[in-house]
């Protein structure tokens, strides 16, 4: 017997899709990147998508399924889930993605599943814990270089924070692929593991936990996999330890 490839859930959208003759038809969509770095990192990569239902038994059913997760990308968290009132750049918020991920948020917490958080999922994360976002940074900051236009990712560098697992992982930085106009402004529980060069708070990680790790950036876009190969090792463990194997 030898240990199987650890399963990975990837939250996704439920928005209209188009293929052949089908227009508009409701799919349960994510960026492939995301997909492609899984497999290539040698996990098997599984869509998860929000869920009406979901609750912290909903999420604790899902993870005796998965052996790591990533919270991935995507639109505003509302911020009338951090108690703040809502800044004029926020976007319309998706209520089925907040409480998906939440849920899983708490549940990947609680059973010490391993998680990585990218972009809206490193907000998701601190928010889940009790913090509070920065509704755009841009207010603060002076410049949109996070962010820098429609559909369009910046580049910046990026500085680890010394002993960090981040920085295990990264080395002292890194030149990042950026889209966001919001990040993280308190996040209990969390210690802080890098930052842009202007302030912002660009990853943060348990370290408490066995593999609890988010980031500001998208490292999906880019050719760096090294976030998403010590996920999966990270994912391995934690099935091997579980006693998941195959034949």
């Amino acid at each position: 017997m030898v240990e199987a490839r650890p399963v990975i859930g990837i939250t996704a959208y439920v928005e209209p899709a188009s293929w052949g003759r089908w227009v508009d038809v409701p799919g349960a969509l994510v960026p492939y990147r995301y997909v492609g770095h899984v497999e290539d990192a040698g996990g098997i990569a599984v869509v998860v998508p929000p869920r009406p239902d979901a609750d912290d038994g909903v999420a604790h059913e899902l993870l005796a399924r998965l052996d790591g997760v990533i919270l991935a990308g995507g639109v505003d968290v509302a911020p009338e889930l951090y108690a703040e009132e809502r800044h004029a750049s926020v976007q319309a918020s998706r209520p089925d993605r907040d409480t998906t991920e939440l849920a899983l948020a708490h549940a990947t917490a609680a059973l010490d599943v391993p998680l990585l958080g990218i972009c809206r999922g490193m907000q998701v994360m601190a928010v889940a814990a009790g913090g509070v976002l920065e509704q755009h940074v841009p207010d603060r900051v002076g410049h949109n270089l996070h962010s820098p236009a429609p559909a369009t990712y910046g580049n910046h560098h990026v500085r680890t924070v010394p002993g960090t697992r981040l920085a295990g992982i990264l080395g002292d930085g890194a030149d990042v692929p950026s889209y966001h106009h919001q990040s993280v402004l308190t996040h209990p529980g969390y210690a802080p593991s890098a930052w842009a060069d202007d302030g912002t708070l660009e990853a943060m990680e348990d370290p408490r936990a066995a593999f609890r790790l988010a980031v500001q950036w998208h490292p999906e876009v880019g050719d760096d996999a090294r976030l998403f190969h010590a996920l999966v090792a990270a994912a391995g463990a934690y099935a091997a330890g579980r006693g998941r194997t195959r034949g």
